[in-house]
């Protein structure tokens, strides 16, 4: 990575740091971005440097004492050569066929609190082709930067009032409105209403 690449990602670090998590259980996906990481055989350190975070921020991620905004999760992940799908425990009946409401696996991205409260519900757990989230987001929150990877998107928002960033161009999302692109166009969202807003977001191949 080019120094002045990982100057600049320090530089906004303050945006990838989340509180501790002090209140409910912490989402247990810190052993296996640790496991992934062994697996990979990166120290801390080296994975720190290439996402352009603190050893201290990696250590406290894989302990669960601490959540990344969706987008420096989405940089541990694509280091790691796995994508955020792998954190998600596969629950449901039929051999994954059917996952009924209210037992499909639920990421935390980042807690609630002012500008934060990202979830991401799995509609297709480890599918090699397809990935299938509904983004839950409280107001304030969303992806915390722009996100870039291989593959298409496709959306519809379900609930709320988002504001979408694809490329140069910002878009008002209201419910009933769906949009597309190629995921190698940089693209962020934040939830600029007063409610929470719920999107049902598809991306092809999953490497998001």
């Amino acid at each position: 990575m080019r120094k002045d690449v990982a100057l600049a990602r320090r530089r906004s670090i303050n945006q990838d740091t989340v509180a501790g998590l002090t209140d409910g259980k912490p989402p247990p996906f810190g052993a296996k971005l640790r496991a992934a990481r062994r697996t990979r055989g990166l120290t801390m350190l080296q994975l720190a440097s290439e996402v352009g975070c603190s050893e201290s921020l990696i250590s406290k991620i894989e302990g669960d004492r601490a959540l990344p905004s969706l987008q420096l999760l989405h940089r541990l992940v694509s280091a790691l050569g796995t994508n955020i799908a792998s954190l998600m425990v596969p629950v449901g009946e039929g051999d994954g066929l059917i996952a009924r409401a209210g037992d499909r696996p639920v990421l935390v991205v980042t807690p609630s609190g002012p500008g934060r409260g990202l979830k991401l519900e799995s509609l297709s757990v480890d599918r090699a082709m397809l990935q299938a989230n509904i983004h839950i987001i409280a107001p304030g929150g969303g992806s915390n930067g722009a996100i870039q990877h291989e593959g298409e998107e496709v959306g519809y928002v379900l609930q709320g009032i988002v504001e979408m960033t694809i490329g140069e161009q910002c878009f008002r999302l209201e419910p009933g409105d769906s949009f597309y692109f190629r995921s190698d166009h940089p693209h962020a969202y934040v939830n600029i209403g007063q409610e929470e807003a719920r999107i049902l977001w598809v991306n092809s191949p999953a490497t998001f």
